[in-house]
Protein backbone atom coordinates (compact mmCIF):
# COMPACT_ATOMS: atom_id res chain seq x y z
CA UNK A 1 0.00 0.00 0.00
CA UNK A 2 1.22 3.42 -0.21
CA UNK A 3 0.15 6.34 2.30
CA UNK A 4 -0.45 9.79 1.03
CA UNK A 5 -0.11 12.73 3.44
CA UNK A 6 -1.08 16.12 2.19
CA UNK A 7 0.40 19.77 3.82
CA UNK A 8 0.48 23.18 2.63
CA UNK A 9 -2.69 24.52 3.01
CA UNK A 10 -3.89 27.27 4.75
CA UNK A 11 -5.39 31.38 4.50
CA UNK A 12 -4.66 33.28 1.92
CA UNK A 13 -6.21 36.47 0.06
CA UNK A 14 -7.08 36.39 -2.91
CA UNK A 15 -4.85 36.94 -5.81
CA UNK A 16 -1.95 34.77 -3.41
CA UNK A 17 0.04 31.60 -3.58
CA UNK A 18 0.06 28.00 -2.06
CA UNK A 19 1.87 25.71 -2.62
CA UNK A 20 0.85 21.91 -1.40
CA UNK A 21 2.90 18.78 -0.85
CA UNK A 22 1.71 15.30 -0.93
CA UNK A 23 4.47 12.90 0.53
CA UNK A 24 4.20 9.28 -0.53
CA UNK A 25 5.28 6.75 1.93
CA UNK A 26 5.44 2.87 1.93
CA UNK A 27 5.52 0.89 -1.16
CA UNK A 28 5.56 4.22 -3.11
CA UNK A 29 7.19 2.15 -6.30
CA UNK A 30 3.76 1.24 -6.71
CA UNK A 31 2.80 5.22 -6.74
CA UNK A 32 2.37 6.15 -10.60
CA UNK A 33 -0.69 8.24 -11.64
CA UNK A 34 -1.29 10.88 -9.76
CA UNK A 35 -3.88 13.85 -9.08
CA UNK A 36 -5.73 16.37 -7.14
CA UNK A 37 -9.18 17.00 -6.16
CA UNK A 38 -10.87 19.24 -3.79
CA UNK A 39 -14.35 19.75 -2.23
CA UNK A 40 -16.05 22.91 -1.16
CA UNK A 41 -18.39 23.26 1.88
CA UNK A 42 -22.08 21.57 0.25
CA UNK A 43 -19.99 20.19 -3.26
CA UNK A 44 -19.04 17.45 -4.28
CA UNK A 45 -15.34 16.27 -4.73
CA UNK A 46 -14.16 17.68 -8.28
CA UNK A 47 -10.81 17.28 -10.28
CA UNK A 48 -8.22 19.62 -10.13
CA UNK A 49 -5.06 18.55 -11.93
CA UNK A 50 -3.16 15.19 -12.91
CA UNK A 51 0.03 14.17 -14.11
CA UNK A 52 1.49 10.85 -15.81
CA UNK A 53 3.90 8.82 -13.69
CA UNK A 54 6.86 10.21 -15.78
CA UNK A 55 5.67 13.16 -15.08
CA UNK A 56 5.74 14.46 -18.39
CA UNK A 57 2.52 14.96 -18.73
CA UNK A 58 -0.41 17.14 -16.98
CA UNK A 59 -3.93 17.41 -17.05
CA UNK A 60 -6.48 20.37 -15.76
CA UNK A 61 -9.70 21.52 -14.62
CA UNK A 62 -10.89 24.28 -16.83
CA UNK A 63 -11.12 26.06 -13.56
CA UNK A 64 -7.15 25.97 -12.46
CA UNK A 65 -5.95 25.89 -15.67
CA UNK A 66 -2.69 28.76 -16.00
CA UNK A 67 -2.99 29.41 -12.20
CA UNK A 68 -2.22 25.59 -10.75
CA UNK A 69 0.81 23.54 -11.79
CA UNK A 70 1.01 19.65 -10.80
CA UNK A 71 4.52 18.55 -10.26
CA UNK A 72 6.16 15.68 -8.44
CA UNK A 73 9.40 14.37 -7.28
CA UNK A 74 10.16 10.79 -7.95
CA UNK A 75 13.60 11.41 -5.36
CA UNK A 76 11.62 13.01 -2.90
CA UNK A 77 8.79 10.30 -3.50
CA UNK A 78 6.67 14.15 -3.28
CA UNK A 79 4.45 15.48 -5.58
CA UNK A 80 3.23 19.10 -5.85
CA UNK A 81 0.12 21.80 -6.42
CA UNK A 82 1.20 25.03 -7.22
CA UNK A 83 -1.69 27.43 -7.14
CA UNK A 84 -1.41 30.85 -8.00
CA UNK A 85 -3.64 33.92 -8.23
CA UNK A 86 -6.04 32.21 -6.11
CA UNK A 87 -9.78 33.27 -5.97
CA UNK A 88 -12.14 32.88 -3.56
CA UNK A 89 -14.13 30.06 -5.48
CA UNK A 90 -10.85 27.86 -4.87
CA UNK A 91 -11.56 27.35 -1.27
CA UNK A 92 -12.12 23.37 -0.81
CA UNK A 93 -10.02 20.62 1.36
CA UNK A 94 -7.70 19.69 -1.21
CA UNK A 95 -7.01 15.93 -1.49
CA UNK A 96 -3.73 14.13 -3.12
CA UNK A 97 -4.97 10.92 -5.04
CA UNK A 98 -2.28 8.18 -6.25
CA UNK A 99 -2.67 5.04 -8.60
CA UNK A 100 -0.91 1.79 -8.49
CA UNK A 101 -1.63 1.94 -12.49
CA UNK A 102 -0.19 4.09 -15.48
CA UNK A 103 -3.19 6.85 -15.58
CA UNK A 104 -3.81 10.07 -16.33
CA UNK A 105 -7.56 10.84 -15.13
CA UNK A 106 -10.16 13.37 -14.13
CA UNK A 107 -11.74 10.60 -12.27
CA UNK A 108 -12.09 9.61 -8.70
CA UNK A 109 -12.56 5.96 -9.48
CA UNK A 110 -9.34 5.36 -11.27
CA UNK A 111 -7.39 6.08 -8.22
CA UNK A 112 -6.79 3.73 -5.14
CA UNK A 113 -4.60 5.88 -2.38
CA UNK A 114 -5.89 9.03 -1.17
CA UNK A 115 -4.98 11.38 1.91
CA UNK A 116 -6.74 12.99 4.17
CA UNK A 117 -7.02 16.51 2.82
CA UNK A 118 -5.54 19.99 3.76
CA UNK A 119 -7.76 22.93 4.01
CA UNK A 120 -7.14 25.92 1.61
CA UNK A 121 -9.03 29.10 2.21
CA UNK A 122 -8.39 32.32 0.27
CA UNK A 123 -10.50 35.31 1.83
CA UNK A 124 -11.65 38.29 -0.49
Amino acid sequence: QVQLVESGGGLVQAGGSLRLSCAASGRTFRWYGMGWFRQAPGKEREFVAAISSSGGTTYYADSVKGRFTISRDYAKATGYLQMNSLKPEDTAVYYCAGSSREILSNRESEYNYWGQGTQVTVSS
